[in-house]
């Protein structure tokens, strides 16, 4: 990787991981349906190669200080919260001459990721079971993956496509993207 292409990625994971933390401290970073704006740039994929590892770095450094929240069961978070950012930027890059299918890679690998992990730290943290409103999730794996799937493809849509697609529009109309681009 050329010295331009490392500073763009360590660029891209500082801005990734910024927005992740200060997002964090809001109700809009957590919770069934999130909100991060820091997905928004996840379009950057799609204009050049240096923001595959730098999203994923930045995923795994900000994904870290949940371990200061919720102990070692972060850890999950750490590993495959931050797959799904490797591969969605990795397919985000495949399909960047699509721009609308480019930018379902963060949509359809958060959606598919983080719910297979979600329930384990649910049940880790003890929110399994809610006695007075009568919640028991023990044995409902398949409906609590179902449930995250559908949760995190729709907050991950909304900030990608409502955020991150006009973002990436704007660089291009102001001609940044050339900023980005390796040359050859």
């Amino acid at each position: 990787m050329k010295a331009r292409s490392v500073a763009r990625a360590g660029v891209i994971a500082a801005v990734y991981a910024a927005l992740t933390l200060v997002v964090l401290q809001s109700p809009l970073g957590y919770g069934p349906v999130q909100f991060r704006l820091s997905e928004a740039v996840t379009v950057l994929a799609v204009l050049t190669p240096a923001a595959i590892p730098g999203l994923w770095i930045g995923a795994i450094v900000a994904n870290a200080f949940m371990l200061a929240t919720v102990g070692p069961l972060g850890m999950l978070d750490v590993v495959f919260g931050s797959l799904g950012t490797l591969l969605g930027a990795a397919f985000s890059w495949r399909f960047r001459k699509r721009t609308p299918v480019a930018l379902l890679g963060p949509v359809f690998a958060n959606a598919l990721i983080v719910p297979a992990y979600l329930p384990i730290m649910l049940k880790g943290l003890g929110f399994y079971k809610v006695p007075l409103l009568g919640i028991d999730l023990e044995g409902r794996f398949l409906a609590m993956y179902l449930f995250g799937f559908v949760a995190v493809a729709i907050g991950q849509a909304v900030v990608v496509y409502g955020l991150g697609w006009p973002l990436l529009r704007s660089l291009r109309a102001l001609k940044l993207e050339s900023l980005l681009r390796d040359e050859g």
